[in-house]
């Protein structure tokens, strides 16, 4: 067994040498033990300084000596007094201390911060109680190590602080300070802090009530400094802005006086400035005196604990339940503390997993409970604002001005990536920032707040929209159905005679038209209004390009059918007979005049999204206010211009289809033998169009109305064409067995044309073209009748 260790030596003494590559020249020999089998030396550092890393060496058996560490090294060690609330109107110590301290450990363990020196943290709980902190500051001051910086927090005590840390040549960084009072470089010259001024979050608040229109506010606020200077500065802003503060009340510690006073003035816009503690009293008389709800806005400071209105509070005498209803829709104005974007700034840490080490350092504890969770990382961020420094700073002394200068100069120009964001100071030594606002909606803060102005987006009804776009699914399957059946048949003769490529297009154009119906449905409750030029574009091409398609190639067949079988019989027997190309070219031409149309519209005055304003009205209930109903539309500059060349030309369409529609109502023809359906077609689309059209127009104000006339006229149209066109067809198919292909059908005994009308027809048409030529070669004769044709014939001889 080993025997009891034994100090060999214990007068220091010096190893002036180099040992195992580290000079010894700053160690001292502690003690020396001599045991059963080797010895061991252990080491201090001289003068006021720690070793860091190991600092025992033994004797090994072999007779050599264990090497010290080249971790091993001796530092200065510097001392940081600091006072944190863990208690008070705002207990931020409790989540500042842990993440000092944790910073504290980094920073130490670096090698590249501060190489000879060990930062070592002093703290006191202030309870943010400026009498509290004098007596601590006095502690701290007159009692050694001497402090080379002091951490403050809350603003009463950093006042304090700040404004007899420049007797002692001392440098204040505060990390929880907001006061505008301390931005004055001529009361407190030596002062510094990571949180902005409370002033930074006044031109954000005159820009809101400026936005929604506010012209009279209210305030009330806890009688200290911070939030007097404050309130003062927000006056002089809000008189600028031509807004006028109608109540202003104040209150010590009983805020009961000062919210009935609010109530009295019938006070709606609220501006309240106090700490935490106060927040819950006066939210517990603002129940009592039911001041809240959509009638009031409470604008509050936004550095409070997330929960802080359902923390027990025996100052107060509301349930969690009271303060829930009270607190509901309040705005909070608070500087971003929290770095939004991944990157890793100077301590080699993202914000994201600086929050995961403090909530390991934190131990379990609710962040929403613990007060100065979201101050923690600037108090974070105030510990590695201690940058490298050129001058021996172990030779500070509360004497010395030259290092705080040097201490003074090194903060003034720091400029460092922290947890908190980019971390610099202005000439005032306050942090600059982003001002960030949220507002309580269900018990969450929100980024979006809503309920504020006097303004409302109207939106589709959708469940008007839900049912128009399951017929226009339907629809769109009915088509392609369609579509299938005609590409499948399309080498029966009886499809064939009707133009089967046409009628494809026709389908497919139909398809778009219902495909239409879905962006024409679509605001800005479905997408971002950013998006809404892109759902622009979608309506007019694909309802533009679906009407030239369906449309246009019945209007083709119609066409052809006039040109060609409604002329007199010298001039139609000189026609060539329908030649298919014909057929698809006057397609292309109708859908190249509306893609050509639509294109230079796009190109010369685009779609964009613009906002309709009506007559301010009031909402259901007694919320007294007025609201100012908005409609989003797509429209361009020259609107009226380009609707009206566009529904001229479709009007001209329209109303030459139903002219030849009627003209051909009674004309047989092979060649399309569709073609009264596609006139009955004709018919359908042209009257709803033209009904349809200026009734949307009228009523474009009215989102429901209009969207339903819209959408149901080219659901209706879209249908009837389809109908109309194929139903007939399958029927026919399907009852008559006419499925096999011409070459099959010509084969057939009892040829299907025996059984065609338009055969029938056309030979009875020649037998009386022919019983007319008799007629003109013997005049005079008598005339019978034949195979039911009113003609003249000649009489027989007797």
């Amino acid at each position: 067994m080993q025997g009891p260790r034994k100090p060999l030596s214990s007068t220091p003494n010096l190893f002036p040498r180099r040992e195992g590559g580290l000079s010894l020249g700053v160690f001292q020999i502690r003690s020396v033990q001599i045991l059963p089998v080797d010895y061991e030396i252990e080491y201090i550092c001289r003068g006021n300084r720690m070793i860091v890393g190991p600092k025992v060496r033994k004797c090994l058996p072999n007779g050599t000596w264990t090497e010290i560490s080249h971790h091993s090294r001796c530092k200065k060690k510097l001392y940081i007094g600091a006072l944190f609330p863990m208690s008070g109107g705002w207990p931020g110590g409790q989540a500042c201390l842990p993440s000092a301290q944790m910073a504290l450990d980094l920073v130490n363990n670096r090698t590249d911060i501060l190489p000879d020196y060990e930062l070592e943290l002093i703290h006191y709980d202030s309870m943010c109680d400026p009498g509290e902190a004098t007596k601590l500051l006095y502690d701290l001051l007159y009692t050694e190590p001497i402090k080379i910086v002091l951490m403050p927090g809350c603003s009463g005590v950093s006042t304090l602080v700040a404004e007899a840390a420049r007797m002692w040549n001392l440098i204040v960084l505060s990390y929880g300070s907001s006061s505008p009072a301390l931005s004055n470089r001529l009361r407190f010259p030596t002062f510094f802090r990571t949180h902005p001024s409370a002033t930074l979050h006044n031109p954000t608040r005159v820009q809101l009530f400026q936005k929604w229109k506010w012209t009279r506010i209210a305030t009330i606020q806890q009688t200290t400094e911070v939030f007097t200077s404050t309130l003062d500065d927000l006056e002089e802003r809000t008189k600028e802005a031509g807004i006028e503060i109608s109540v202003r009340q104040s209150f010590l510690t009983d805020p009961a006086v000062a919210v009935k006073n609010l109530k009295r003035q019938d006070a709606r816009i609220i501006v309240g400035l106090f700490y935490e503690t106060e927040a819950r009293k006066v939210f517990c008389e603002v129940f009592k005196e039911k001041l809240y709800g959509k009638k009031v806005v409470w604008f509050l400071i936004g550095w409070y604990a997330d929960n802080w209105f359902k923390i027990k509070d025996p100052a107060i005498n509301c349930t969690v339940e009271n303060m829930t209803e009270a607190v509901e829709g309040h705005v909070t104005t608070e500087i971003v503390m929290l770095n939004p974007e991944t990157i890793k700034g100077a301590s080699n840490l993202t914000s994201q997993e600086f929050i995961a080490a403090l909530m390991s350092r934190l131990g379990g504890m609710n962040p929403e409970d613990t007060g100065g969770f979201q101050e923690a990382p600037l108090a974070y961020d105030a510990v590695w604002a201690h940058g490298e420094r050129g001058r021996r700073l172990e030779d500070f002394n509360y004497n010395n001005h030259d290092i705080t200068s040097e201490i003074y100069r090194a903060l003034n120009s720091s400029s460092f990536e922290g947890v908190s964001g980019h971390v610099v100071f202005d000439a005032q030594g306050s942090r600059m920032a982003m001002t960030l606002i949220e507002q309580l909606q269900g018990n969450q803060s929100t980024l979006s707040p809503t309920g504020l102005g006097d303004r409302g987006v109207r939106f589709l009804s959708q469940k008007l929209f839900s049912v128009v776009a399951v017929f226009a699914g339907l629809g769109i399957l009915l088509g392609f159905l369609c579509l299938s059946f005609n590409i499948y048949n399309g080498a029966v003769r009886y499809i064939q005679n009707s133009q089967p490529y046409l009628n494809n297009m026709t389908a497919v154009g139909c398809m778009m038209a219902l495909a239409a119906v879905f962006p024409l449905g679509i605001d800005g409750h479905h997408i971002h209004r950013s998006q809404f030029p892109v759902v622009c574009q979608f309506r007019l091409w694909l309802l533009g390009l679906g009407f030239s398609l369906a449309y246009g190639s019945m209007f083709t067949k119609i066409w052809w059918v006039h040109t060609l079988f409604t002329k007199k019989e010298e001039k139609k027997e000189k026609k060539k007979l329908l030649e298919p190309w014909k057929l698809y070219a006057t397609v292309g031409v109708l859908l190249a005049v509306d893609f050509i149309s639509l294109l230079v519209w796009q190109i010369v005055d685009p779609l964009h999204i613009t906002v309709e304003k009506f007559t301010r009205e009031a909402p259901k209930g007694d919320l007294d206010v007025l609201i100012q109903p908005l409609l989003e539309h797509c429209s361009s500059e020259k609107m009226n211009t380009w609707l009206g060349v566009v529904y001229g030309y479709k009007g001209l369409l329209l109303l030459l289809g139903i002219f030849l529609a009627y003209e051909t109502k009674s004309v047989s023809t092979e060649k399309i033998n569709d073609h009264r359906a596609v006139g009955m077609a004709i018919y359908n689309v042209a009257v709803l169009c033209m009904i349809t059209a200026p009734i949307t127009m009228i009523l474009s104000s009215q989102q429901d109305a209009s969207f339903a006339f819209a959408s149901m006229a080219t659901v209706f149209s879209s249908y009837i064409t389809l109908v109309v066109l194929f139903v007939p067809k399958m029927r026919r198919l399907i009852t008559r067995g006419e499925w096999q292909s011409e070459q099959q059908d010509t084969l057939k005994t009892g040829s299907s044309t025996n059984n065609n009308d338009e055969e029938k027809s056309r030979q009875l048409e020649r037998e009386n073209r022919e019983l007319q030529k008799i007629i003109q070669e013997v005049p005079g004769r008598r005339r019978t009748h034949r195979s039911g044709l009113n003609c003249d014939l000649p009489r027989p001889h007797l």
